[in-house]
């Protein structure tokens, strides 16, 4: 359908739309007519990706000074699937006479872009890269000028032989076809697609390019203002700030640390005695500090290393220090500082103390001030250029020292130092670590929202919405949770209260070791067993949890008569053993013999993977999956955002628990011809402080009666709501659940 938006004809690919889909629609062009930023919920299953795109991409065509569409997601199989509702798109545009050709591609790792069968099959993301550099870096080039029998990336030859003529044609291209693109021209398809990046009008990408400075430095410093950046499924991106500055050190990445020092200083001796030119060239460009302000030339290989763990703006633009600028010396350096950090990391309490604290132990200790760690990533790269090293995944260890000093000499403000002999989950194992933790996660997200003139933050599970701007510090110019639309109630929420012996039923702590609680639970399952046909999905509130409420099972024999009605896999925090779980569970639910799959929240099953059809026809959320609160980490963000963003710790812990409540009940539901039964198994959620949290589509739905369930009276509901979508069902557009391309721009010219 065709729709006029204003200013903007929006080129949709379907004959109706949800009027979810037109309202998500009017309030994102609202905020780019603005330009300005967009915080908007839109429920799950109503097709989210497809507006986004329709919408920005009319919006680029409308509007010929807007830049290019950046939509980050979250994993690789999200990024092809939205390239594949793109491909959908432009196919429809072209059918339509749309004559603006569009680029539009996907950017990954070279694991999992590369083609070279020699080295895609490396293993990890690191050993990939390694044997890309050793390939591709300019000197390994330059000598094979000489050697012929030194080994070259053909496909990286033959791309940087076309140069510039090494152009993608127009269109869509996922990974896939990136790969097959590149076979057929026999061009790298990581290089060409990161030189295609200038040119390409829609680029998706995960959200670490655009976020982690290591990596966005790299990838999107380039792009310019006007470009609208999106990040979708974005409810947890608060959680990806922090992780982007935050850095671990344990003590075997110490050791690590301290075999690749020994490693570099014999290097360096090595390129004394070969070739003492190039270190004494390297000495007189940081003197003269052409470093820090990027002048150097750029790399003319593949060994574009990650860049400064510092956001850019907190980059110093000076010459580096004399005391690391010789490599004998920042060798030295770095040896010293890797002895003290193993000092610190020999404790039998815990430590926590803020990072100024830190740096004046540090320089009474070794002398070493913090102006000369700002500069210890930077240098590092630079001698690892310097001596021609390439197999980088061997030198993780003083890579994550580097960037520990890099980020604590840094920032003052926003980050803590927390020292643990051992996890207090655990404690008779010893595991002691130096954690060095951004409690703030604005200082990540704050260069997009600089640097960007639009950026759209969307998710179908972002309530409480009004949380984000205070804990992302920014001021949206549009902010909307979005109803959702139904022919049909094909969403039935609940929440279960007690037993049949009445029993409150609750995983907080002071009941989570009753055993009546856990029979309750047990019981519950077995009987949602028998009345849900097909697959049952249930989520708990840690590993911990679960491994514990299921031995008890099996110790009642509830798992044994659970077994009898539906087969039971589970997630364990091995991703192979999960994937193979998850293959037999849909395996189960597809030849009629059901399943019953055991989850965990914040775990991967929860953020990533879709239980439709009849793969979902009804999910358990066993409690409220709240935060351990005895972590330090925790405590530590806790009082940063009391004291920075007035932001109460009850009100931050019951955000963070009910936003991954919604995410995990939001699995079973992917599209409006689907149904299935959400169970909130905890007493608290009937309290109005907790459900209110929830997002309005979920709430909407959830009726009066069906707020404090039994066991007996969940069951009936079950069987009601079960028998009642069996009932053969018409869809058919009425202009209130679907609109025709009349109807939506009769609505679009009532709203002006």
């Amino acid at each position: 359908m065709k729709l006029k938006l204003g200013d903007v004809d929006v080129h949709f690919p379907y004959p109706y739309m949800y009027p979810e889909q037109l309202r998500y629609m009017q309030e994102l062009k609202r905020g780019l007519d603005a330009k300005g930023h967009c915080l908007l919920e839109m429920p799950t299953g109503t097709g989210k990706t497809v507006t986004l795109l329709s919408l920005v991409t009319s919006y680029q065509l409308a509007h010929p000074e807007v830049g290019k569409f950046v939509y980050c997601t979250r994993t690789v199989p999200e990024m092809e699937k939205v390239l594949e509702e793109l491909k959908h798109l432009v196919k429809y545009r072209e059918a339509q006479g749309v004559k603006a050709p569009i680029l539009a591609l996907g950017l990954s790792s070279r694991k999992n872009m590369c083609i070279h069968p020699g080295v895609v099959d490396g293993g990890s993301r690191e050993s990939v890269d390694a044997k890309c550099r050793q390939l591709t870096a300019s000197w390994v080039r330059d000598r094979a000028v000489d050697a012929p029998e030194i080994e070259l990336c053909p496909f990286f030859e033959e791309h940087e032989k076309r140069g510039a003529e090494a152009m993608l044609p127009a269109g869509v291209y996922s990974l896939q076809d990136l790969r097959a693109f590149g076979r057929q021209k026999g061009w790298c398809p990581y290089f060409l697609a990161r030189h295609m990046m200038e040119f390409a009008n829609v680029v998706v990408y995960n959200y670490q390019y655009m976020l982690d400075p290591k990596v966005s430095n790299l990838v999107s410093r380039a792009m310019e203002r006007e470009c609208i950046v999106a990040f979708d499924e974005a409810h947890n991106i608060d959680n990806v700030c922090i992780e982007a500055l935050s850095v671990n050190l344990r003590e075997q990445t110490l050791n690590t640390a301290a075999r690749n020092i020994g490693r570099l200083n014999r290097a360096i001796e090595q390129a004394k005695a070969t070739d003492a030119d190039r270190l004494r060239q390297e000495y007189q460009r940081l003197v003269q500090g052409l470093v820090a302000q990027g002048a150097l030339p750029a790399p003319r290989g593949g060994e574009d290393w990650l860049q400064n763990p510092a956001l850019p703006s907190d980059i110093l633009n000076e010459a580096v220090p004399g005391n690391i600028r010789r490599a004998e010396h920042f060798v030295a350096f770095l040896r010293r500082l890797t002895d003290f950090l193993k000092l610190r990391l020999n404790t039998n309490v815990v430590e926590s103390e803020s990072p100024a604290t830190f740096l004046d132990k540090l320089k009474e200790a070794t002398g070493i001030d913090s102006k000369s760690l700002r500069f210890c990533y930077s240098r590092l790269n630079m001698l690892l250029k310097t001596l021609e090293i390439v197999d980088t995944d061997d030198l993780m260890g003083v890579s994550l020292v580097a960037d520990f000093a890099t980020l604590i000499g840094t920032y003052q403000r926003g980050f803590a130092i927390i020292i643990e002999p051992f996890d207090e989950r655990l404690p008779s194992v010893p595991d002691p670590v130096i954690q060095l933790c951004c409690l703030d996660a604005s200082l990540t997200i704050r260069p997009v929202f600089e640097k960007f003139q639009s950026v759209i933050i969307t998710s179908g599970t972002l309530s409480p919405i009004d949380m984000f701007p205070k804990i992302l510090d920014f001021h949206p110019v549009v902010l909307q949770s979005l109803p959702m639309s139904l022919a049909r109630d094909c969403i039935c929420p609940v929440i279960l209260t007690k037993g049949n012996d009445q029993t409150p039923v609750s995983s907080k702590f002071d009941l989570r070791h009753d055993m009546n609680v856990i029979r309750n639970y047990g019981k519950m399952l077995v009987e949602m067993a028998q009345a849900i046909p097909d697959g049952l999905v249930c989520f708990f509130v840690s590993y911990l949890y679960m491994d514990q409420i299921v031995s008890k099972w099996n110790d009642m024999g509830i798992l044994q008569e659970l077994m009898q009605h539906k087969l039971v896999f589970i997630e364990t925090q091995d991703v192979v053993e999960t994937t193979l779980a998850l293959d037999n569970y849909r395996r189960a639910c597809d030849c009629g013999r059901g399943a019953v799959f055991f989850s965990v929240a914040r775990g991967k099953v929860s953020e990533g993977i879709d239980f439709d059809k009849h793969y979902g026809r009804a999910v358990i959320m066993f409690g409220i999956p709240f935060q351990y609160t005895l972590s330090r980490i925790l405590r530590a963000r806790l009082e940063y955002l009391r004291e920075t963003f007035q932001i109460p710790e009850k009100d931050f812990l019951s955000f963070d628990a009910i936003r991954q409540a919604a995410q995990c009940v939001g699995r079973v539901i992917r599209s409006k011809s689907d149904y299935g039964m959400m169970v909130f198994a905890d007493s608290r959620y009937a309290r109005l402080d907790k459900r209110e949290k929830l997002p309005g589509w979920i709430t909407s739905r959830m009726k009066d009666q069906h707020l404090q369930l039994s066991v007996e009276t969940l069951l009936q509901v079950a069987r009601e709501f079960m028998r009642e979508m069996a009932q053969p069902f018409e869809r058919g557009p009425n202009g209130l659940t679907l609109l025709s391309e009349g109807d939506a721009n009769a609505l679009s010219q009532a709203a002006g």
